[in-house]
């Protein structure tokens, strides 16, 4: 069983009830939007999420829980699209709550599975997508050491207007691993 561990959290499994906990707690941050939304899904779609993550992971995806130390999940993470010929994959991750926002710990889960890929997997590339009014990812992308490739204009409709989808990318010479 995989688990990476940080200065204030780590990387493990996610059992079912940590995805029940995950799906039960998850705030929605309009104000710093993602491309999906769970609102109005009942809690028996995380038995389904549970369920894809067990037919995906290490295949085609390699999704971990977001734990504290004292062992509370907060989030996910999740390197997907796992291309083993071109070396390549996205990112993507996630913290239920805002009480756990803004604390270091999404930047500190990015760095522990970025270090995962490029010196365990022999991955060569990542990329991250966020919607341009996202300024919390793209500020934690650019630090980890994402580069901005490239701009989808207006490739997401929400709330009633069209946004930009930010496409980052990060070679493994690139990668600031090193904790904050």
């Amino acid at each position: 069983m995989i688990k990476i561990r940080g200065m204030d959290i780590y990387l493990a499994v996610l059992e079912r009830e940590d995805c029940k906990k995950l799906h039960i707690e998850f705030e929605y941050d309009v104000e710093n939007a993602t491309d999906t939304c769970l609102i109005g899904q009942s809690h028996e779609k995380s038995d389904e999420w549970f369920e894809d993550i067990q037919k995906l992971q290490h295949g085609k995806n390699i999704r971990l829980g977001i734990f504290l130390n004292d062992g509370t999940v907060i989030g996910d993470i999740a390197l997907q699209d796992v291309d083993h010929v071109n070396r390549s994959c996205s990112i993507g991750m996630g913290i239920a709550k805002y009480e756990n926002r803004n604390k270091g710990y999404g930047k500190q889960a990015m760095r522990l599975i970025l270090g995962y890929a490029f010196n365990h997997i022999g991955l060569e590339r990542v990329a991250a997508q966020t919607l341009e009014i996202n300024l919390s990812a793209q500020k934690c992308l650019e630090q980890l050491g994402f580069v901005l490739e490239g701009t989808e204009r207006k490739a997401v409709y929400f709330r009633g207007k069209r946004f930009d989808r930010l496409n980052y990318g990060m070679l493994s010479g690139e990668a600031r691993l090193m904790p904050s």
